[in-house]
């Protein structure tokens, strides 16, 4: 009887778990794609409403609008790629870590594809806080005009206080958002619920049919709908990119059960109320609402894209740890935010230079509807990286013969184009902004591989083998030679990328200071293309000879590399070092231009300027303050 009650409770407390999750996610990853009623129907009306909109018209753009979401984020997002996880984590930096291990002659194509995915990514990052918030602000003009000046004010001062808060972690904003965002999408599907029998004819927008004719008729107007008819998908990237913090069957039950049940009803509502009422095409969301009711609306709808703007500040913060760990960006402070979930970090530089991004986008288009035309090609440009992505993995991972791949990811990849082809034509009212900053995050990404492999191939050049110089070592102290260095006592660690080498430090140390320690440790930190490693698998001790001995520590691309505290699990293994009588040692490498040697001026400048940001390594190792010596050398790059 008792095994039966503790199973219970161990089910309950599951269940909780669960149910926990979900509602978080609610928050976080579906905050922005919750938030596009506020203006998705709108925008998409604006192209045909020239001359009055017909009935068809309406029920075709309401059609798309459903259909949108069923394809590109139920089937592809929720149903396929949330199970294209690397050990549970997602994103488009994920997906290439981990198609890269089965890459082959493909390597080139991945990884521009990976860096265009997710510079696209970062843009995203930039305009969906801006637009949601300004959006739900703009409300306030209905409420009464007087607040029409206030708009702009009121937008920064959200964004400045969203972004002054993410130091406490996704953690706590997950908690606290979570349950509002829940009764946003509640209060979305009853105010569209109570608005289709205004017009029950907008039931038809169900049958597919009525999507493709209205593309049929409107020709080129249709597919400038078709680009604000997109908005309705903002935040699917995010999604994915989210995967890590909550988990797949979390994400899957909130969608299925509340999210695509409450914006489904949204739109619906939203349609059979402007067949009704023509002149409430302005802005068909706040005006469903009665106006005792329209002031809770605006602040509920305001709570509500902060915290989609959430979920695309965590989902940035994901990617560029990802890239700092996979040697796409050089290193910057990652701070952890909560004891026992990892995923959940703060980046000070990335919100740095989110905020400053953000609030450059506000002042510049000054207005929702204006910043709608910016948005949609990052977005669009995300998707299509990850469904060319996709066709690599189900054909490596999931072993799909290379027909099935391509009959099964066709159809998506094409509309897909078509959504991206319709947003281009955006590019000259604003769609040039997230395409700008793509290619910047693009270039910079690059610049730091290309500029990391050159330098490595440089100081490898004139790199002494680690096997033979400690033999030497070895042979000149026995012999007594008179030019053995002198031996003193204690453990010398010293870190380098090539433990084939001979660190440049050791080196240098031995050069200017013609000493040795008893015990000397060449430490290489790898990051593997996997999230996290078992601590038991996470260390690989070697030696070399009685003074040297190599030790390879392998972290996850999601995890903190932790030197001290690796260290110390590896003296609870039998390492014998004490750490009071142990020095760190680093290479510091003075970078000095020079246009023959690999890189354009221009490129090697930029990479300089990169390193220069980069956190002290012994910052980002955690290696004790007070133990750790640098040595220096120049560099030509």
């Amino acid at each position: 009887m008792s095994e039966i009650h503790h199973e219970h409770a161990h089910d309950e407390k599951s269940l909780k778990k669960f149910l926990g999750l979900a509602l978080g996610s609610v928050g976080v990853v579906y905050g922005d794609i919750g938030t596009s009623p506020l203006y998705a129907f709108r925008e998409a009306l604006r192209p045909v409403s020239a001359d009055g909109v017909t009935q068809y018209e309406i029920i075709g753009i309401i059609s798309l609008m459903i259909w949108t979401l069923t394809i590109i984020v139920t089937l592809k997002y929720v149903l396929f790629l949330l199970r294209a996880d690397n050990d549970g984590e997602g994103g488009t930096l994920s997906l290439l870590a981990m198609l890269m291990k089965t890459a082959g002659g493909h390597r080139a194509t991945l990884m521009v594809l990976g860096l265009i995915g997710a510079a696209l990514f970062m843009g995203d990052a930039m305009i969906t806080p801006a637009l949601s918030v300004m959006s739900a602000v703009e409300g306030l003009k209905l409420v009464t005009p007087a607040f029409d000046e206030a708009v702009l004010p009121i937008s920064m001062v959200i964004l400045i206080a969203l972004f002054a808060i993410q130091s406490q972690g996704t953690g706590m904003v997950a908690r606290f958002f979570g349950p509002i965002t829940a009764v946003w999408f509640v209060a979305m599907a009853v105010a569209g619920a109570s608005h289709i029998f205004d017009d029950p004819t907008i039931l038809l927008a169900f049958n597919p049919y009525y999507a493709i004719a209205f593309m049929v008729q409107e020709r080129f107007v249709g597919i400038v709908v078709l680009g604000a008819v997109f908005l309705t998908v903002t935040g699917a990237e995010a999604l994915y990119a989210d995967l890590g913090h909550f988990g797949r069957k979390p994400i899957q039950w909130a969608w299925l059960v509340l999210v695509f049940p409450a914006l489904t009803l949204n739109y619906l509502g939203q349609g059979a109320f402007v067949l009704k009422q023509p002149d409430a095409m302005q802005n068909p969301f706040f005006l469903m609402f009665p106006s005792w009711a329209l002031l809770p609306m605006v602040i509920l709808a305001t709570a509500a894209t902060i915290i989609a703007s959430q979920a695309v500040i965590t989902g940035a913060f994901s990617l560029v740890r990802q890239a700092i760990h996979l040697g796409y960006l050089p290193r910057m402070e990652i701070l952890f935010t909560s004891e026992t979930n990892t995923g959940q970090i703060f980046l000070p530089g990335v919100n740095i230079v989110l905020l400053i991004g953000v609030l450059a986008l506000v002042l510049g288009f000054e207005s929702s509807d204006a910043l709608a035309t910016a948005y949609g090609i990052s977005v669009t440009g995300a998707m299509v990286v990850t469904t060319l992505m996709a066709f690599e993995f189900v054909r490596k991972r999931w072993n799909w013969p290379r027909s099935v791949a391509f009959i099964t990811l066709l159809p998506l990849l094409s509309l897909e184009f078509v959504f991206l082809g319709a947003n281009l034509l955006k590019i000259h009212d604003g769609g040039y902004v997230p395409v700008l900053i793509a290619i910047v995050f693009t270039i910079v990404m690059w610049t730091w591989k290309r500029g990391t492999s050159i330098l490595a191939e440089k100081t490898r050049r004139a790199d002494v083998p680690l096997a033979t110089f400690a033999a030497s070592i070895e042979r000149s102290i026995e012999a007594r030679s008179a030019h053995a260095p002198v031996n003193v006592p204690g453990t010398a660690i010293f870190l380098t990328s090539d433990p084939e080498s001979a660190p440049a430090a050791l080196m240098h140390n031995l050069k200017h200071n013609h000493v040795l320690h008893e015990k000397n440790v060449i430490l290489t930190i790898r990051t593997v293309n996997k999230p996290r490693v078992a601590a038991e698998n996470s260390f690989t001790i070697t030696k070399l000879t009685d003074r040297f001995t190599l030790i390879e520590l392998r972290f996850g691309f999601m995890q903190s590399q932790n030197v001290s505290q690796a260290l110390g699990y590896l003296r609870k293994c039998g390492l014998k070092f004490d750490i009071m009588s142990t020095s760190f040692y680093l290479g510091r490498r003075k970078l000095v231009p020079d246009a023959e040697s690999g890189m354009p001026m221009w490129q090697d400048r930029l990479f300089i300027a990169l390193a220069n940001t980069a956190i002290d390594p012994s910052d980002y190792f955690h290696l004790p303050a007070n133990r750790v010596v640098e040595l220096g050398s120049h560099v030509i790059i």
